[in-house]
């Protein structure tokens, strides 16, 4: 196992990794099976996350509002489907040159029916998404957030995962311990649209670990004008709101242990409404931002 353990060691520096964590198949125990990584991998021990940063300056365009396509490529599309994909290929083939089984899974979204009949008597239907979202805390890397999203001590939002199920027995990372949200509820009050509430939440628990999430209604998300983006992967799936003024205003407030010299949001906050039209707030949630929303678009 040491041998196994030193080429993954290797595989993470020279692939590049961000953040890499470990789950034994019991924190799955109580996963459905249409959302659990072992119906892929029945023999599988252990569940592997593997993480790529998406870098702060990615989300500066939509920040200012005058660049939106290059979240797309940089913090989504290259970064999932190349940047991370190479460097878990390239653990993956670590992993089997040691003898070791290992079946990389791309995210797909867990919520979408299934799209096939099962194969055999007690199978779930294909296909079988994983929930990246609870493997993510179970492997220790992340808690969910106010907001919903994964968020890790390490870059808070900003990161994408893959995920490998091996039949090796590799030691786990612990859950993490304490929160990085804060529960301030500042997406909620930047959101323009009403989508996230600042007073229905609910508790959910992930191996243990116990969060706060607020309730969000994801249909008001799907029209959001303000750096959110339609699933590429399915219609009927939720928006991908890492570069929405949610999140972004998270970016902005949020203490991580990646540091940078200069804060995130150095000008007032634009907003728009699903219309596209410049939205007005009040003064107090826009004081909460540490700026205005400016009705006229003037920044």
């Amino acid at each position: 196992m040491n041998e196994l353990m030193n080429k993954i060691a290797e595989a993470v520096k020279r692939e590049g990794i961000d953040l890499i964590g470990f789950a034994p198949k019991s924190r799955f125990e109580n996963v459905p099976a249409n959302v659990n990584p072992f119906s892929i991998f029945p023999e599988g021990k252990t569940v592997i996350m593997v993480g790529k940063r998406i870098c702060r300056g990615a989300l500066r365009g939509v920040e200012e509002g005058t660049n939106f396509g290059d979240y797309a490529l940089f913090g989504k599309n290259w970064l999932e489907d190349e940047f991370l994909a190479i460097a878990t290929y390239g653990l993956v083939n670590a992993i089997e040159d040691c003898g070791w089984e290992a079946c990389p899974l791309f995210p797909n979204p867990s919520e979408v029916a299934p799209m096939g009949v099962p194969v055999r008597e007690g199978a779930p239907a294909p296909n079988v998404f994983p929930d990246f979202d609870y493997a993510a805390v179970a492997c220790g890397l992340c808690e969910i957030s106010y907001n919903r999203l994964p968020m890790s001590k390490k870059y808070g939002t900003r990161q994408r995962f893959h995920m490998i199920i091996t039949d090796a027995e590799i030691e786990p990372t612990p859950i993490m311990e304490g929160s990085v949200c804060t529960r301030c509820k500042k997406c909620a009050k930047s959101c323009p649209l009403g989508a996230i509430s600042e007073t229905e939440t609910e508790e959910i628990e992930i191996c243990g670990k116990k969060m706060t999430v607020a309730r969000i209604d994801y249909d008001k998300c799907k029209v959001c004008k303000n750096g959110a983006c339609p699933s590429r992967l399915s219609p009927a799936a939720r928006p991908d709101r890492i570069a929405a003024l949610c999140n972004r205003t998270c970016v902005n407030v949020l203490e991580t242990e990646n540091k940078f010299e200069n804060p995130f949001r150095v000008n007032d906050a634009w907003a728009l409404d699903s219309f596209g039209k410049f939205a007005e707030r009040d003064t107090e949630s826009a004081n909460v931002l540490g700026g205005a929303f400016s009705k006229d678009g003037a920044r």
